[in-house]
């Protein structure tokens, strides 16, 4: 598919190369005429028209997908891994509005500039500007009342949405509204009636969730400047965010609506529920734009941010410059595919796997701490939003395949972070730990990154950052050392449990990879916790006591949200939970036989999981539960035990069944990333199931063709005979050379090269060169 721009040059470099030459001497002659003298010009031109114009990927992305049901997705304008994502928040707070937006809701409050994506609990939506036109009251106000707050319903059809770009149009007060961003810079452009009261509402009260204003202020520096902060309280327990904000064009008037404190003059208020409005007299589609700089800071600076990367008022150069720059990230997978819902899923997983982690520093190197205290370093760029119990499985290694650039900043931040507070980060929020959900789960990042090779770090801090972190006292840490397992009587505790017996696992690859064979027996025994907690009289990993004692009544299809021993899930799903020791995990059940048969009735046992189970338990086939991340790798088991053709059954079942082109098209939270990366390594065909070390594992290629860039160049991958109905493997080569592996290296991916899959539609072992 060209964009009008594309079709109109390929056209023209249709015409050949004689007609670039002739066009190159009518130009050359206008300008000789002119006594202008610019040699390089007929090679440009000819360069121009004999090359080809490079793809705009950004025409595949479809922002609306994953933002209906529980997907939670960011809708609006940001760019990659950016501070700002500028977006429509809605009058919604709860569950299926974590991000401020949802499909099924048309109502506005606001367009504030931070949101998160995917996750199961809402916080940010910072600095909400609200254009308005006549007499409102400032707040949320209550949808279907029409006189409350300041909200506005939009229409589906003048809503506008792409990578770096939003639009709507207000319909209460007939306003048009296009966004923009940089990476620490929002630029909102909105389109006003005539009026002679109309108003741009600064709203530092509202945010989203959990989160609560703690203290504001603005001050008007100017007719056209403002700048303030906002502090909250919320998932992130101390939030600190300062703005700088610019109007193209004079306001006439100001007015503070929540001010506890204001000035002699009027032009400075400082409160808790603060909002600002800045009037204007306008003329019909009369435009006016605002600039919004962010720091977690200072304003002074937000200021700086600003002037480094929008210094000037032309939006289509800015929004031209985001596009590009989504672009250029989503073209490092160029993938072939005949279906074009595919290619939309695809690069819209690639897309919102590049939200966050996000941009946590000014332009100087500055940034505020995990202790609260503002540094400067421009050794390493500092990032936030670290969802790091979903996206250590495939987020992060996707990572590390197509974003090496970015590997030696986000371990850098993490050393910082372990060195601040004491311990690598959990799910670290706009420079606060919210310990949020359990286990260890930077510590499979960090040593997959030294497994990996990457440098830019200290890696004999990374070592010791992981070992600390794995031997404090807290968050069960303490029964985890002293019972080798963590009884029931501490909530969540096989979540818990499992989750650091993976992480000690990965320490323990580290640590042999550093010559350190004390660390690698212990941290290796430990990683073996999960032996306690298996039932061989049920064949199910379950709670039991700090006496041994199980826990009962046992029901293996029951869940309690955060009240039981698993954590978001039951016991079908969490005995599948030892991604790093699965000939361990056999060896419970028996052996080989009983290990398979339990595995294949994961997929097909049917129970009621009670009343009180997770949202988050969704996109169940059987018990298998997509929706959530424990059961990520679980499909892969297969390959990993010798059966490849039970994984690409059940990868291509997956792949197909429960991710669409719509707006419902994830079964549950995106998670920052993580549920998008699992597509999009899925169906280029393989999954680190492994929580560190670089195997990524073979499942069946959705796409008929790839080419990733990597670190030592381009890695492509074909699937020869591939379709709905060839979805199993017969045969690899890697560089033309027969594969016989179940998994390839990261290595040899990294390295570049070519890897072919044949495809058929009977199962096959292609190790083993024979048929089943």
């Amino acid at each position: 598919m060209l964009t009008a721009r594309t079709a109109a040059v390929c056209r023209r470099t249709r015409e050949g190369r004689r007609g670039c030459v002739r066009r190159i001497r009518c130009i050359t002659t206008r300008i000789m005429k002119r006594i202008i003298f610019l040699p390089a010009i007929a090679a440009l031109l000819c360069g121009a028209c004999s090359s080809a114009v490079p793809e705009d990927y950004t025409q595949y992305v479809d922002p609306y997908i994953g933002t209906g049901d529980h997907g939670h997705v960011f809708m609006g304008a940001n760019v990659p891994f950016g501070f700002v994502q500028l977006g429509p928040t809605s009058i919604p707070q709860t569950w299926d509005w974590c991000s401020g937006y949802n499909y099924a809701d048309t109502t506005v409050i606001g367009f504030g500039h931070t949101h998160l994506s995917g996750t199961g609990i809402g916080d940010l939506n910072d600095i909400s500007l609200m254009p308005v036109v006549g007499e409102v009251t400032p707040g949320r106000g209550t949808a279907g009342d029409p006189s409350s707050g300041m909200w506005s319903r939009f229409s589906r059809a003048d809503e506008r949405c792409a990578p770096g770009y939003y639009a709507t149009r207000l319909l209460r007060y007939g306003i048009g509204v296009e966004l923009t961003a940089s990476p620490r810079v929002g630029m909102s452009r909105y389109a006003f009636p005539a009026s002679d009261d109309a108003g741009i509402v600064l709203d530092l009260e509202n945010g989203q969730g959990w989160d609560r204003s703690t203290d504001c202020g603005i001050t008007a520096c100017s007719d056209r400047t403002v700048e303030g902060w906002r502090y909250s309280t919320g998932w992130a327990d101390d939030q600190r965010v300062y703005f700088h904000a610019e109007f193209s064009k004079p306001f006439e008037r100001i007015a503070f609506t929540g001010a506890d404190t204001l000035s002699a003059d009027g032009r400075s208020a400082r409160g808790r529920k603060l909002y600002g409005r800045f009037g204007f007299r306008t003329e019909e589609a009369e435009r006016i734009t605002v600039k919004v700089g962010l720091s977690a800071v200072s304003a002074e600076n937000a200021r700086r941010n600003m002037q480094a990367e929008c210094p000037g008022w032309d939006f289509e150069t800015v929004r031209e410059a985001a596009r590009r720059a989504w672009n250029g990230e989503l073209s490092k997978i160029r993938i072939e595919t005949a279906d074009p819902a595919v290619r939309r899923i695809f690069y819209t997983a690639l897309y919102h796997t590049m939200i966050a982690p996000s941009l946590f520093c000014d332009v100087n190197g500055d940034y505020r701490g995990a202790d609260g205290a503002v540094r400067r370093d421009t050794t390493f760029t500092n990032y936030t939003t670290f969802s790091l119990w979903d996206t250590y499985r495939a987020a992060h290694p996707l990572l590390t395949l197509i974003h090496p650039e970015k590997v030696g900043d986000l371990i850098n931040t993490m050393l910082r972070i372990h060195e601040q507070q004491g311990k690598l980060p959990v799910w670290h929020l706009m420079g606060c730990e919210t310990d949020c959900m359990v286990g260890n789960p930077a510590i499979p990042v960090v040593a997959d990154a030294l497994l990996k090779g990457f440098g830019g770090f200290d890696r004999a801090k990374a070592y010791e950052a992981m070992k600390s972190s794995a031997m404090r006292d807290d968050r069960g840490l303490d029964l985890y050392k002293r019972y080798g397992y963590i009884p029931y009587e501490f909530n969540e505790s096989v979540g818990y449990c499992l989750e650091y017996a993976i992480a000690d696992w990965a320490l323990a690859q580290a640590a042999q990879r550093e010559g350190r064979r004390e660390d690698y027996d212990y941290f290796l025994a430990r990683s073996k916790a999960y032996r306690h907690y298996f039932d061989p009289s049920t064949g199910f990993i379950r709670g039991r006591s700090a006496s041994g004692a199980w826990r009962t009544p046992f029901d293996p299809f029951h869940s309690r949200h955060m009240e039981q021993d698993y954590t978001e899930g039951n016991a079908w799903q969490y005995t599948w939970l030892v991604p790093h020791d699965i000939e361990g995990l056999m060896e419970c059940f028996g052996g080989r036989e009983r290990f398979v048969g339990k595995l294949d009735s994961l997929f097909l046992a049917e129970g009621d999981m009670g009343a009180h189970a997770s949202p988050d338990i969704s996109g169940l086939i059987g018990q298998y539960a997509h929706g959530n991340e424990p059961s990520h790798h679980i499909t892969y088991i297969y390959t990993m035990i010798g059966q490849p053709w039970k994984c690409a059954e059940k990868v291509r079942r997956i792949l197909g069944e429960l991710y669409h082109d719509r707006p419902e098209g994830l079964c549950g939270n995106e998670d920052v990333g993580q549920m998008s990366a699992w597509y999009v390594l899925s169906a280029l065909g393989m999954y680190q199931a492994e929580p560190a070390g670089g195997r990524y594992f073979f499942g069946s290629p959705a796409v008929d063709g790839a080419t990733l860039r990597v670190r030592g160049g381009e890695f492509r991958i074909t699937a020869a005979d591939n379709s709905p109905e060839n979805i199993y493997i017969q045969r690899i080569t890697l560089n033309g050379e027969a594969y016989r592996k179940y998994y390839i290296d990261y290595a040899e991916i990294a390295a570049g090269g070519e890897l072919h899959f044949e495809m058929g539609p009977e199962p096959a072992d292609w190790t083993k060169q024979q048929p089943l």
